[in-house]
């Protein structure tokens, strides 16, 4: 078994700080490959890390922070309390279940670049073309 499974897969933490890192790769434009480079590692373990089935040791994210330019804080960014609490009683404490791409981190980063009307309205068109695959799926 990889390191950070448990029962039911990776530490939603390690997920997490992996999904952090994978969002922030993909904004800045690197890819697998560039960021295990610059870190002396394949792109498979950027895989792993990213996925959380591999946990992140605190050097190797100190490595990636500054590889990024953020602060080592960034890759926590989003975990409360509250969250965590919910975790240790066995409850999700957030979902990052959807795929980060390239794609849905360029819609998120000009969604707010767009009028309320605009984001509405793009709103309903993503929402039109799931309900359609959803339908077509069926």
């Amino acid at each position: 078994m990889a390191r950070g499974k448990g029962e039911d897969g990776p530490h939603p933490v390690d997920r997490h700080v992996g999904r952090r890192v994978c969002e922030k790769r993909l904004a800045l434009g690197y890819n697998q490959s560039d960021l295990g480079r610059a870190l002396g590692l394949t792109f498979q373990q950027i895989q792993k890390y990213e996925k959380g089935a591999n946990r992140i040791s605190a050097s190797k994210l100190w490595d990636i922070a500054r590889f990024f330019k953020v602060d080592i804080g960034y890759f926590f960014e989003g975990l409360s309390g509250a969250q965590l609490a919910g975790m240790a009683e066995g409850g999700a404490g957030y979902e990052h279940e959807f795929p980060a791409t390239r794609y849905t981190i360029e819609i998120g980063r000009l969604a707010p670049q767009l009028s309320s009307r605009q984001q509405k309205l793009a709103l309903e068109l993503i929402r039109d073309m799931a309900d359609r695959r959803d339908a077509d799926e069926a």
